[in-house]
C-alpha cells in the first residue's frame, strides 16, 4: 500500500512538471544594433527599415533561421553594446578598425570602400577668379615672362646698340629698354613699327622671336584661361593637402574624424550628416570627409549639383557585421555572408541602392 502511494505521487509530481516545462519561452530573438546610414541603412515612408546592410542581414538570417529585431542607436552603442551585451550583434556601416576589433569581433567584409571629399562645385563669383590675378603663381609666371622678354631684348640689342643708335642706342638702361619693348609688342603681335632691327644679326633675332613668341603667348594665355575657367567651375579643394587651414566636417567618433586626426587635419564633429552637407552647400564650410558611397548617395539624392564628390578614394575602409567577443555563431555568419555575397542576391541588392555603375 505504502509502495502504491509513493508510486501515485511519484506520477502526479511528473505530470505536473511536464506541462510546466513544455511551457518553458522559446529562446529571445537577436537583438541586432543598427544606425541609420543611408544606403546601408535607410527608413522607407512606412518606418521600417531597409538598405545594403538590412537587407544584407534579412538575407542570411533567414537562410540560418534566425530570429532576431533592430534596434537602433548611436555609432559608439554599437560597439559598446556589444561589449556589456545589449547586442547580440550591429550591423550598419562600421568600418573595421584596429581599435574596434581590440574590443568586439566582426565577420569577414562585406563592401569595401574609401574616405572621400565633399566640396563645392565652384568658389561662386568672379571676385575669387580675379584674385588669382593677385596671387603668387599669376605674378611668378608675370616675372618668368618679363625675364624671357628682357634675354631676348639683351640679344638685340647686342647687334643693333651701335648700328642702329638711334632706336636702341643711348645709355646700357636707354637701350635694353627699348630692346625689351621691341620684344614686348612684337611678342604680343601689336607691332607698333616704332622699332625694328637693321643688323643682320638684329633681324634673324627678330624672326626666331617671332616664332617663339606664336608659341609662348599661346601658352601663357591657354594657362590664364584655365586658371580662370577652374576656378569657376572647380573648387580650390582638391586633395587631402588642401584640407588644412580649410573648415572640414565629418561625423564624429567616425574613422574619417581618426584618419583627419592623424594626419592633423582640424575638423568640426557632427552627428548629421545631411546637415554638414547642407552648410557646405550654403558656403558655412569649405569640405566635407566620410565614407564615399554614403557621401555619393546622400548628395545624389539631396543636393544634385551643388556639390562635387572630388574623384577616387582616400583611404580603404571595410565594412562588416559586428559581433561579441567569441560570439557562438561567428562561424555560421562567417559562411552565410560569404554564400551571400558571392550569390547574384547580392549583386541585386547593391544594384538596387547604388546602380549599375557604383558595383563593389
Amino acid at each position: 500500500m505504502m509502495k502504491l502511494a509513493q508510486m501515485t505521487f511519484l506520477l502526479t509530481a511528473l505530470l505536473l512538471l511536464f506541462p510546466a516545462h513544455a511551457q518553458q519561452p522559446e529562446s529571445q530573438p537577436m537583438v541586432i544594433g543598427t544606425k541609420v546610414a543611408p544606403p546601408f541603412v535607410m527608413k522607407n515612408d512606412t518606418g521600417e527599415l531597409e538598405g545594403i546592410s538590412i537587407d544584407l542581414w534579412a538575407e542570411m538570417a533567414e537562410n540560418l533561421g534566425i530570429d532576431y529585431r533592430f534596434e537602433e542607436a548611436e555609432l559608439t552603442d554599437l560597439v559598446d553594446g556589444l561589449q556589456d551585451g545589449r547586442y547580440d550583434a550591429s550591423i550598419a556601416a562600421i568600418t573595421v578598425t584596429s581599435s574596434r576589433e581590440a574590443v568586439i569581433d566582426f565577420t569577414h567584409p562585406y563592401y569595401t570602400t574609401g574616405l572621400a571629399i565633399a566640396t563645392t562645385k565652384s568658389e561662386r563669383g568672379w571676385g575669387s577668379a580675379l584674385a588669382r590675378f593677385f596671387s603668387w603663381e599669376f605674378f611668378a609666371a608675370l616675372s618668368g615672362l618679363c625675364l624671357v622678354l628682357l634675354a631676348v631684348g639683351f640679344v638685340l640689342w647686342l647687334f643693333e646698340r651701335k648700328k642702329n643708335h638711334e632706336q636702341f642706342g643711348g645709355s646700357p638702361a636707354q637701350g635694353l629698354g627699348a630692346s625689351f619693348w621691341w620684344a614686348a609688342v612684337t611678342m604680343t603681335t601689336v607691332g607698333y613699327g616704332d622699332k625694328a632691327p637693321t643688323t643682320l644679326g638684329g633681324r634673324i633675332v627678330g624672326l626666331v622671336w617671332m616664332f617663339a613668341a606664336i608659341i609662348i603667348i599661346s601658352g601663357f594665355t591657354a594657362a590664364i584661361a584655365t586658371s580662370l575657367t577652374v576656378s569657376q567651375l572647380s573648387s580650390s579643394i582638391q586633395g587631402t593637402d588642401d584640407l588644412y587651414g580649410a573648415k572640414v566636417v565629418t561625423l564624429e567618433n567616425s574613422a574619417s574624424a581618426k584618419f583627419l586626426s592623424a594626419i592633423k587635419v582640424k575638423h568640426q564633429s557632427t552627428t548629421d550628416l545631411s546637415e554638414a552637407l547642407t552648410r557646405l552647400q550654403d558656403q558655412e564650410i569649405d569640405a566635407v570627409v566620410y565614407d564615399k558611397p554614403i557621401l555619393r548617395y546622400l548628395v545624389n539624392q539631396q543636393f544634385g549639383d551643388d556639390i562635387l564628390i572630388l574623384p577616387g578614394e582616400i583611404e580603404r575602409q571595410d565594412y562588416a557585421i559586428g559581433l561579441s567577443t567569441n560570439h557562438p555563431l561567428r562561424g555560421a555568419l562567417n559562411e552565410e555572408l560569404l554564400k551571400v555575397i558571392e550569390s547574384d542576391t547580392w549583386e541585386e541588392i547593391v544594384r538596387r541602392y547604388l546602380g549599375e555603375e557604383n558595383q563593389p
